[in-house]
């Protein structure tokens, strides 16, 4: 095997691009080389580069086509057109039967011989989500001007020309610490200049300097970092030779919103936040440098305070400016946004909003004051759309609405706009408390009522108006919140929309390893649109089924279903009560007498879930034994009908708490 490396250098790629363009360069190498049975060695992606490093092998082995092709009877073109396809001239067929036949002879191929003219095409597929037209034409395009590109095969360069850039074995280091070029003969070699010229090449190496750099320079104030790995990733590919500073905010910023504060650092800056012993906010800041500084980084330091500063003011500036403005002075507004043509205004939402919140609080059992809570809530949630500081931060939807309405209609109502976006996803948290839980449902469920009753419903894996996480954020708030509501009174009369809701709710429990077989079996028994009391006994259905007793009275139950399918064909329906008269047997008569003795009904209606699952599995021992013992298809008519409606007795029973038939194994 040979080694292959390849570079592309070029001014700098943005963070979010970079990982999928080594991912994708690697595949377009691997599937472009096949032939070289090619072996990935390692992808690199930074700033300014993407490389990737691959074991092939030495040369193409000669090797012999034979393939059939069209009849001899067949038109002349089509004969033209499968030794165009191959590249063959007409001596290299020849008629075998009613067919040409090519046999064809291809000599081997040097691995370089083969990259030289493969690469250019290869390299012209990779795409990037954005890319510039630059050169002396403008005709070449590419993410960023391309500066270099090295191609070495075991250190021999690989010569090809993509756009205006020839390949070569010289490559470049830090901009600042490690200018002008070198040459390079292997990833190794290339891997350790760069390294030398202040660049670390591995992206999984980068990152976790940075982390080790900022977290020691936070510990050294007694301070930690917040987590941010989104950030992280983004500061990785930003810097090639990472060194953490940490600086100082000044203190008049420090009554600002923390959100409003970290996400400034955050957008603008690549800033880190960081916390005290306590976890609260810290007024400092920590950022990965791309220089290591003579003075120690404290000029760069003081540049970055300067420059938060003028952040900060402006963050200052907008807060400010929306104190002076209520909530409710902004809600006309709110008719000069439309949230979908099909739908209507924001200010028409809100006032379904409001309304629908104050009846989920009055089901919840709230208080008037938390029904008037709920509906004010309501109303006012999307009012800070139209604020300064969301036009400006659009992640601060809600927050900033939930700072706005605490001072002006307290701390309750603050809190429910707060939070009544959540959550946003899987590792989000739900809200809690009868009013932002309100609030939160409401604005989720009127999303989903008004999408599905104008026709807009996903559709495959498009979801353009995250109808989905609307459906599973009702769902967590419900079962996490442990609440009891009546969600066909809260959809209406609106078509598929529970069905939806329960369709994410099998997802859930699929993405979770739970049966979601169970959940269908307890849905198929009866509708019930309290999704606490369906999972709870979903719950105690499973649990019964992870035991012996609840796997052998699944399996007998198959076993009894399987038989009236079969015999009802016949000259079923087997319907009605068995006549005990007719009983030959001990087991029949103690089979009717346990399905006589057990009223499940009344177990289910006072939810009883766990109760009724426990003696639905004290049956298993009685129906084991009758069809151990009894020959359910007698030869004698009237016995063998009584068995069977004894049987089918036995499956309608089961089917009381679940269909059976729709549980797994």
């Amino acid at each position: 095997m040979a080694e292959f490396f390849l570079e592309l250098f070029s001014e700098e790629i943005p963070a979010r691009m970079q990982r999928q363009a080594g991912e994708q360069l690697e595949g377009l190498l691997t599937q472009a080389l096949a032939a070289l049975n090619p072996r990935v060695g390692k992808v690199y992606y930074g700033a300014r580069r993407v490389a990737v490093s691959l074991e092939i092998g030495a040369e193409i082995p000669a090797k012999t086509i034979s393939e059939r092709g069209p009849r001899v009877s067949a038109p002349e073109a089509a004969l033209n057109g499968f030794l165009r396809k191959h590249n063959a001239g007409r001596d290299e067929v020849a008629q075998e039967g009613e067919f040409w036949v090519l046999n064809k002879s291809v000599p081997g191929q040097g691995a370089a011989a083969f990259l030289a003219a493969a690469l250019p095409a290869v390299l012209a597929r990779l795409s990037w989500p954005k890319s510039m037209r630059w050169g002396a034409s403008g005709e070449f395009t590419w993410v960023r001007p391309l500066r270099r590109i090295v191609a070495l095969l075991d250190g021999a360069v690989i010569p090809f020309a993509l756009g205006p850039v020839t390949s070569g074995n010289e490559i470049e280091g830090h901009r600042v610490h490690g200018p002008g070029p070198f040459e390079v003969s292997s990833v190794a070699v290339w891997e350790e200049k760069l390294r030398e010229h202040h660049v670390i090449a591995d992206a999984a190496e980068r990152r976790a300097k940075i982390w080790a750099g900022l977290t020691a320079a936070a510990a050294e104030k007694g301070l930690s970092i917040a987590p941010d790995e989104a950030l992280l990733d983004e500061v990785t590919g930003l810097v090639e030779w990472p060194v953490a500073l940490v600086g100082r905010i000044d203190e008049r910023f420090m009554d600002l919103p923390y959100e409003v504060r970290e996400l400034s650092m955050k957008i603008n800056q690549k800033y880190f936040a960081l916390r005290g012993a306590d976890g609260a906010p810290a007024p400092f800041f920590a950022f990965a440098a791309n220089l290591d500084a003579t003075d120690g980084g404290a000029a760069i330091v003081a540049g970055n305070e300067r420059v938060l500063r003028a952040r900060l003011s402006d963050a200052r500036h907008f807060w400010d400016l929306d104190l002076k403005t209520s909530l409710d002075s902004l809600l006309p507004k709110l008719e000069k946004i439309t949230f979908h043509a099909k739908i209507g205004t924001q200010a028409a939402r809100s006032l379904r909003i409001a309304a629908l919140a104050g009846e989920i609080a009055g089901q919840l059992g709230g208080s008037l004051e938390a029904r008037e809570a709920a509906s004010r809530a309501g109303l006012l949630a999307k009012a800070d759309l139209v604020t300064g500081m969301v036009g400006e931060f659009p992640e601060l939807q809600g927050i900033m609405g939930g700072y706005y309405a605490a001072k002006s209609d307290g701390a309750l109502v603050g809190a429910a706009i707060r939070t009544h976006y959540q959550p946003k996803g899987p590792g989000d948290e739900v809200p809690a408390g009868i009013v932002p839980v309100a609030v939160a449902l409401a604005d989720k469920l009127d999303t989903l009522r008004e999408f599905f009753r104008v026709g807009e419903k996903p559709t495959g894996s498009g979801d353009p108006f995250a109808l989905r996480r609307a459906a599973l954020g009702v769902i967590r708030i419900i079962l996490e919140n442990g609440l009891r509501l009546p969600l066909a009174d809260l959809i209406g009369d609106v078509p598929d929309l529970f069905g939806f809701i329960i369709e994410r709710l099998r997802v859930k429990l699929r993405g979770e390893g739970q049966r979601f077989d169970v959940l269908d079996a307890v849905l198929a028994a009866g509708d019930d649109d309290d999704l606490l009391r369906i999972m709870r006994k979903v719950s105690a259905l499973a649990e019964m089924l992870a035991t012996e007793d609840g796997r052998n009275l699944l399996a007998a139950y198959k076993r009894a279903a399987n038989i009236l399918r079969i015999e009802d064909a016949k000259d079923g329906p087997h319907d009605g009560a068995p006549d005990a008269a007719l009983f030959r047997q001990d087991e029949e008569r103690a089979l009717s007498g346990a399905l006589a003795a057990e009223d499940f009904g009344a177990l289910l209606r006072a939810e009883d879930f766990e109760g009724a699952m426990s003696r639905l599995a004290g049956l298993r021992p009685v129906i084991d034994v009758f069809f151990e013992k009894v020959t359910v298809n007698a030869a004698e008519p009237e016995l063998r009908r009584n068995r069977l409606q004894l049987s089918a007795r036995f499956r309608d029973t089961v089917n009381e708490i679940a269909d059976f038939a729709r549980i797994e194994g």
